[in-house]
């Protein structure tokens, strides 16, 4: 009897159960297999997570119901299980990612490699292979932000034994760099069957860590800092961790390129960095705006900058990383707060009414002290700077605040973050309050605002280029740390002081943390028997000397019967 545990695609359930295989049944089935299960009177779909398993005695167990066709491999889903313990969260939702979207019957065998004929030459390409030597261990290339990429890959494909898996921060630039190397003659997967059947290349953005590809040559992680690695949902995995991990497990060399590498990476992989004259050229040209002397009535704009975008020939792109019109109001008479009756919440304005964004309450814009009508805003939101900047430039400004909606054509626009992700290339990209990022109250703070002038200066490009745009940033902070190494051209002594600083305060990645929140969250912690503190209602924060022991304490812990949200390595901390 042929008996298989299978996990099933029932995210609350959280537990595997045991079926016999029928014997009628010419589908191979293996760990990572889809299969679909009778489970308390209906039919779900589940994954093969272990094979060949003893049954208790006595027990009456059901066959399988149906042969869902391939699923993750046996290695990809012991990655996952990894990932599942690493991150504190449901392997189901680990091997969902890892799955094809429809069924697969068979893997797709590649069509034979063109020679690219293109020589292999140059500083970048010298340093990849260099750091591409090192079978089983991750190594990250420090290169500047107006960086060319494909060439690490050429490199890491012409040295590889086995199939490259290269990892981009989005679909977009995965999407181009498929289209690329194709021009090259290089066979690139573009569908789960032909990453399962060994093709050369496997390009994608965050889920592609867990593709099927068999026993890597090579990986490749691009801009390994970006948060968009990162999954928003549990558990919330960093993809270029899991793919660092995978890699070594595959014995193969792991090459990571980034800017400004976190701190985190800094401590766990060998950093290499080009020669300084090379960095330094690759980064952008910055302009900085000293606001400290200027007179508070001008508000977000000073005359500089409004000489500077009238001046500039091609697209300007502002950065204002506050959603809504008016985030915050006072009454123009009493100058009471706006605050929701309800919860005691700052109240914003949403098409003509005053909405609270925690509770969702809502009403007419009056002042709920003396009944004025004349609201006055003290911090306003991005809608209400577009329409602003529209009335001081006497141009037409376009919105980009999310990921969904389309880029206007026109040469001024200002958005939140999302607008650096949206636009390739700029004449000018201007934060108008960098600030709110250098003063950001979170533990990566530095690292995120080296990030933004990164991901602008790769829109206005290198400052040794010609023809390249600029990144003009409006600060009080005109000495701060971040802006002089990006002048410099070199993140170095920052980051180790940082990582110095880290090491000083037993903070990551010299500590491992963990966030629990919700109505369980105080049993939770009760049981863990770490050292924490309760930070908020019902949000605690636990710490351990290092992940192997909070991660395993985490996995042992019983769950709480009411709802507790686990948050290992929280990035808004």
């Amino acid at each position: 009897m042929h008996v298989v545990r299978v996990l099933p695609d029932v995210r609350a359930l959280g537990r595997s159960f045991d079926y016999t295989v029928p014997e009628a049944w010419e589908a191979p089935v293996r760990v990572g297999t889809r299969v679909r299960i009778s489970l308390h009177g209906r039919r779900v779909g589940g994954w093969v997570v272990h094979d060949d398993v003893e049954p208790e005695a006595g027990m009456d167990l059901k066959p399988l119901a149906k042969h869902s066709g391939m699923g993750p491999p046996p290695h990809v889903v012991a990655l996952a299980e990894w990932a599942a313990w690493r991150w504190a969260g449901p392997l189901g939702a680990l091997l969902s990612v890892a799955s094809p979207d429809r069924v697969v019957a068979a893997p797709e065998t590649p069509a034979p490699a063109a020679a690219s004929g293109r020589p292999l030459e140059g500083a970048l390409a010298e340093w990849a292979a260099r750091a591409l030597e090192a079978p089983g261990r991750a190594s990250l290339l420090r290169v500047p932000p107006a960086t060319d990429l494909l060439p690490v890959v050429e490199v890491a494909l012409a040295r590889s034994g086995g199939p490259v898996l290269v990892l981009v921060p989005s679909v977009g630039w995965a999407e181009r760099m498929r289209a690329r190397l194709e021009r090259r003659g290089v066979p690139v997967a573009r569908s789960w069957a032909q990453a399962a059947g060994g093709w050369p290349v496997v390009v994608g953005s965050r889920g592609a860590a867990f593709s099927p590809a068999p026993r890597l040559g090579a990986a490749v992680v691009h801009d390994a800092h970006d948060e968009a690695y990162r999954e928003e949902r549990s558990p919330r995995f960093d993809a270029a961790r899991v793919v660092a991990e995978r890699a070594a497990r595959d014995g193969a060399p792991c090459l990571c390129t980034s800017a400004v590498p976190t701190v985190a990476q800094l401590h766990e992989w060998s950093v290499l960095e080009l020669p300084a004259h090379l960095e330094r050229s690759g980064w952008p040209r910055l302009h900085v705006i000293d606001r400290r002397g200027d007179d508070p009535r001008t508000g977000l704009y000073s005359e500089e900058l409004v000489r500077m975008v009238r001046a500039t020939v091609g697209r300007v792109v502002m950065v204002f990383n506050r959603r809504g019109r008016v985030r915050l109001l006072a009454c123009g008479r009493c100058g009471e707060l706006v605050r929701c009756e309800t919860c005691g919440r700052a109240m914003a304005e949403v098409d003509g009414m005053l909405a609270c964004g925690a509770c969702g309450a809502q009403r007419p814009g009056v002042c709920a002290a003396c009944g004025h009508l004349v609201l006055k805003a003290l911090r306003v939101g991005v809608s209400r700077v577009r329409e602003e900047l529209e009335a001081l430039l006497g141009t037409e400004v376009a919105e980009v605040s999310g990921t969904e909606e389309a880029v206007a054509e026109t040469r001024v626009l200002v958005g939140t973050e999302a607008v650096l992700h949206r636009v390739r290339s700029a004449a000018m990209v201007a934060f108008l309050d960098f600030d709110l990022h250098l003063l950001a109250p979170r533990l990566s703070g530095t690292e995120e605002a080296l990030a933004l002038v990164v991901r602008a200066g790769r829109m206005v490009g290198a400052r040794s280029a010609s023809g390249s745009g600029m990144v003009v940033v409006q600060t009080r902070l005109a000495d701060h740390e971040v802006l002089g190494a990006v002048v410099s051209g070199n993140p170095g002594p920052l980051l180790d002081a940082e990582l110095a600083l880290r090491r000083e305060l037993s903070l990551p990645p010299f500590a491992a943390l963990a966030e629990l929140s919700g109505p369980g969250s105080a049993e939770l912690f009760a049981h863990l028997g770490l050292e924490g503190s309760l930070v908020a209602d019902a949000r605690w924060l636990v710490r351990a000397a290092d992940h192997r022991v909070l991660c395993d304490r985490l996995a042992e812990a019983p769950r709480p019967r009411e709802r507790v949200r686990v948050v290992v390595d929280p990035p808004g901390l």
